[in-house]
């Protein structure tokens, strides 16, 4: 029997909305979005990235972050440049700005996710985040999001 309450998608998707929502918050207090924290905190581990690795890295299509990026770049968080062996390739980096903004908002993201980990052991916490990332690889199976066709009314 189906049950939406033990649903592993909708209890995802229901937690994640949870700590979004009040994340979200928080960080427009700092004047940016959800999404461009995820674009800020990607950038903090890495020294720059291209385009489509920021994309799969933080799950925002391409166009999507294009138009994140482009707002980012206009509050001074971040830098685009072509790439030195490919000028089709663009490569985003944090400026200055960017990276100090990243690390302030580190300490509250990790608040979150202590909050959201309360009662769980260390080996708990382990788990559930090896898990989530099996979760995630198992959805690469299908290849991206992939809508059913539409079956044409009678």
């Amino acid at each position: 029997m189906f049950r939406l309450a033990e649903y592993v998608p909708y209890l995802l998707n229901r937690a994640g909305a949870r700590i979004a929502g009040s994340f979200s918050a928080e960080l427009a207090a700092h004047g940016i979005s959800l999404q461009a924290w995820r674009v800020l905190a990607a950038l903090l581990d890495a020294t720059a990235l291209r385009m489509g690795d920021l994309g799969r890295l933080t799950s925002i299509d391409v166009s999507t972050l294009t138009r994140i990026v482009d707002g980012m770049e206009a509050q001074g968080l971040v830098k685009r440049r072509r790439g030195p062996d490919d000028a089709r390739s663009v490569w985003v980096e944090p400026s200055a700005r960017g990276r100090a903004l990243g690390r302030r908002i580190v300490p509250e993201a990790l608040r979150y996710e202590s909050i959201a980990l309360e009662g769980f052991s260390a080996d708990e916490a382990a788990q559930l985040r090896s898990l989530l990332v099996r979760v995630f690889a198992n959805m690469d199976r299908l290849g991206g999001v992939r809508a059913r066709p539409r079956r044409k009314a009678g």
